[in-house]
């Protein structure tokens, strides 16, 4: 097979959707019977907002959920899929799981930043530039406790190092994500602005929603 095989990649892109829509944060505050986080504290669901919520160990199971999710489909079609369609069925499963959890299907498109879900996406296409990103996150957050502003230098290396080191498929998907991140923390970069972005651990006001 010398062509990329579209039914195939949509097939892909499908599948990897469906998983990305399973909302780790709404699913893990109904079992330990939490505030659902798309209504509560700062109104995103995600695994800070979840921290906020519910405490460390309901946060780390939504995170390890979310990572997972954009990290298994990756790697089951690698599994399964022979070159020339392996990168671009890659790059598909990653990017749209991605999208499954920025707006999933199961819970009326609302979903959250999608930090993790592109971390265990990017880990899963291109391992370096994955731990790279994460290395980079853990980094900045631990010096400035801001989430969102780790997220977002963690999006600007991410991109930035696929372009220089992956095949086509996998930097225009790491890329794109990077994109929707940065966009999806729009409010975020204002409050940082103001000087009024929260850090982690504290508090947010439910009004704009943050991590």
């Amino acid at each position: 097979m010398t062509a990329l095989d579209w039914p195939t990649l949509l097939i892909v892109a499908l599948a990897a959707y469906l998983v990305g829509s399973l909302s780790t944060a709404v699913i893990t505050a109904r079992l330990l019977g939490l505030p659902d986080p798309r209504s509560a504290g700062s109104g995103n669901p995600g695994a800070t907002n979840v921290l906020r919520l519910g405490g460390k160990k309901a946060a780390i199971v939504t995170l390890v959920g979310d990572l997972l999710k954009g990290l298994l489909p990756v790697v089951l079609v690698a599994a399964v899929i022979d070159e020339p369609n392996r990168t671009a069925a890659m790059g598909a499963a990653g990017l749209f799981a991605f999208l499954g959890h920025l707006f999933p299907v199961f819970f009326a498109f609302k979903g959250g930043k999608g930090v993790a879900t592109a971390a265990g996406a990017m880990l899963g296409m291109a391992p370096v530039v994955g731990i790279v990103a994460i290395v980079g996150w853990l980094s900045t957050a631990w010096a400035t406790r801001y989430s969102s502003l780790s997220a977002l230098f963690a999006a600007v290396v991410a991109a930035t190092l696929a372009t220089l080191l992956s095949p086509p498929f996998i930097a225009l998907a790491v890329s794109v994500m990077a994109l929707l991140l940065i966009l999806r923390h729009h409010g975020n970069i204002r409050r940082l602005i103001r000087g009024e972005e929260p850090r982690i651990g504290e508090k947010a006001a439910k009004s704009e929603p943050t991590e």
